[in-house]
């Protein structure tokens, strides 16, 4: 069978994806649609490695196989038919799509299942999307969605077809707030669900792509440099929101639904939970914030949980989001945003800049 060169079609088509590295190899980065099925764990994995720098090849693929043999091998090449019988248009790779990737295919043969292989494997897959996404950044249009801190850019985002969303390929909103209690993919990973993402805009449309206006940092992952560039000399379009609204948008998403969510262990879990996110927060900008400041933050957030204890509302939780915001987010924001002002397109609220993106020319 020969080894499958098509790329874009394997992330047009979301073909699912039989990656059999190691575990350690697998973690630090794969695509949206794999799923680890290893021919060899990380101990054998390097095992095989050791022997192979030391002996050479042919001793190499011998511990190998008296690593993984008997029942052993039998329970790994059950794992890959039960998933080759659930995803039958399924391809494997390994990292170089060489030696693992021939044995997987071999023993995947010998049960009676033929399963072809990616081309270059691992290596040629990431290059190819590294590549595709350079060069986007190089060429493409994009449009930039700014808007102040609560105004609900990510709402926006997820309701527009020709958009990417950044933050949700993160798993972060993007703020020292912005943790949304689960980790987040690893570097290579995040690249590659947005070269597949914005592979899928294109083949749709030609069309300019929507993205938030984002810092450097995503949480821990880091946009690319070429994305800052490319967004500082694109079309804006600004969203505005008043004050009011942002206040009770950032009090519902980043503390009222995390403390529904915890409640269900028990009201001291989730005061628990409000009180170690908001203060780890906020001494993660304690600098940058002045100590007057976190200390006014600090004191609200103290008579904030002991209101929620006792059933008083969510007034001091306001109370420090407004404070917030007029004292740190709002002033850094108008700042930057000062500097590319020029470059609006659009002003308005959700609704107004959803019924004019609808009338753009999708070209």
């Amino acid at each position: 069978m020969q080894p499958i060169d098509d790329f874009p079609s394997l992330f047009l088509q979301d073909r699912p994806m039989m990656d059999v590295r190691a575990p350690v190899e697998y973690a630090k980065g794969a695509f949206p649609s794999s799923h680890n099925l290893p021919l060899m764990e990380d101990g054998e994995r390097q095992a095989v490695g050791t022997c192979y720098k030391e002996q050479g090849q042919a001793a190499a693929i011998e511990m190998g196989h008296q690593l993984v043999q008997g029942d052993l091998k039998a329970q790994r090449v059950e794992a890959w038919l039960a998933f080759v019988a659930q995803h039958p248009d399924a391809v494997l790779y390994c990292f170089r799509g060489g030696l693992r990737s021939r044995i997987s295919q071999q023993w995947l043969s010998e049960a009676g299942v033929d399963l072809a292989m990616v081309d270059g494997g691992y290596k040629a897959l990431r290059a190819f999307l590294l590549e595709q996404l350079h060069a986007r950044l190089q060429s493409d249009p994009i449009r930039v969605l700014s808007g102040a801190t609560g105004s609900g850019k990510t709402e926006v985002i997820r309701s527009v077809d020709q958009a990417i969303d950044l933050e949700g390929l993160a798993n972060h909103r993007g703020s020292a707030f912005g943790s949304t209690g689960s980790s987040q993919p690893a570097q290579i990973d995040f690249e590659n669900a947005w070269s597949v993402a914005w592979l899928k805009l294109t083949a749709r449309s030609p069309g300019p792509v929507l993205f938030e206006d984002e810092g450097r940092l995503i949480g821990r992952v880091a946009v690319l440099p070429e994305f800052l560039v490319l967004s500082k000399g694109s079309p804006i379009v600004k969203l505005t929101v008043p004050l009011e609204q942002r206040i009770q948008r950032i009090c519902r998403d980043y503390f009222q639904d995390a403390y529904q969510r915890h409640r269900a262990q028990g009201e001291d879990v989730a005061l628990a939970y409000l009180d170690e996110f908001a203060r780890g927060a906020l001494r993660r900008i304690q600098k940058r914030l002045g100590g007057v400041r976190f200390g006014q933050l600090i004191q609200c957030l103290d008579v904030g949980l002991v209101d929620l204890a006792n059933g008083r509302g969510w007034a001091h939780f306001e109370a420090l989001i407004a404070l917030l915001l007029s004292d740190y987010y709002d002033p850094m924001y108008d700042y930057q945003f000062a500097a590319k002002a020029k470059h609006t397109l659009f002003e308005g609220n959700h609704q107004e800049i959803l019924q004019w993106l609808a009338q753009q020319p999708q070209t």
